[in-house]
């Protein structure tokens, strides 16, 4: 696989994850799913993101034929029933699952410390904290975004992010999507979320 190959798996794999937990599916990217426009890789890569590709394969498959649209209102039940509340059972913010810090409290000036320091500001329409998967997602593709522009710097600005931030948490983020929903595309997210951070450790582990 090409550098440019990489590149563009790294950040499709960033983009799936934002567009499943930034708010609920939207139906455009539900269609595009069960026409098979996301593509899984046939080879195995680790553990996360193979477990995260084929519960991605059955939401696929147990949603075949279905109106996109009943698709997402579906999860936008679940979603809202886990994630929203009033009482949600799942938090997709960092602080929720990080032991040295309170939900929101100082772990969360931490994240944004982090932006800071590589020059990025959250973008303003996903309407989280900073510490929200979606956004720290975001921060990610901009990394891999600008290295690909060859802006060497950013590999480790990475390097301190994963090690700081995504690496702490995601694995436990993963477990409790497992624990409170059958909903394979949350799992699949949690999971490929989880995997992708695995990933991006190696690959920055190869560029430093």
């Amino acid at each position: 696989m090409d550098d440019n190959a990489v590149y563009d798996a790294r950040i499709e794999l960033v983009d799936f994850v934002i567009e499943v937990f930034h708010d609920t599916p939207d139906e455009a990217f539900i269609e595009r799913l069960l026409n098979g426009e996301i593509e899984t890789p046939g080879d195995e890569v680790n553990d996360y993101l193979d477990a995260g590709f084929a519960a991605l394969e059955r939401f696929v498959e147990e949603n075949e034929g279905r109106d996109p649209e009943a698709v997402a209102n579906d999860l936008a039940i679940e979603y809202t029933r886990i994630m929203v509340g009033p009482r949600p059972d799942v938090l997709p913010h960092e602080t929720f699952y990080r032991e040295d810090t309170d939900f929101i409290g100082e772990g969360l000036a931490d994240v944004e410390a982090s932006y800071g320091a590589a020059g990025w500001n959250p973008p303003e329409e996903y309407g989280e904290e900073n510490d929200h998967i979606a956004v720290e997602f975001a921060f990610l593709r901009n990394l891999i975004q600008r290295q690909r522009a060859g802006a060497d710097e950013t590999v480790g600005f990475e390097r301190v992010f994963l090690d700081e931030h995504l690496l702490t948490w995601l694995e436990a983020f993963t477990d409790h999507i497992a624990e409170e929903t059958d909903e394979e595309l949350f799992i699949a997210g949690a999971q490929i979320a989880a995997g992708t951070a695995a990933f991006e450790d190696e690959i920055v582990a190869q560029l430093l």
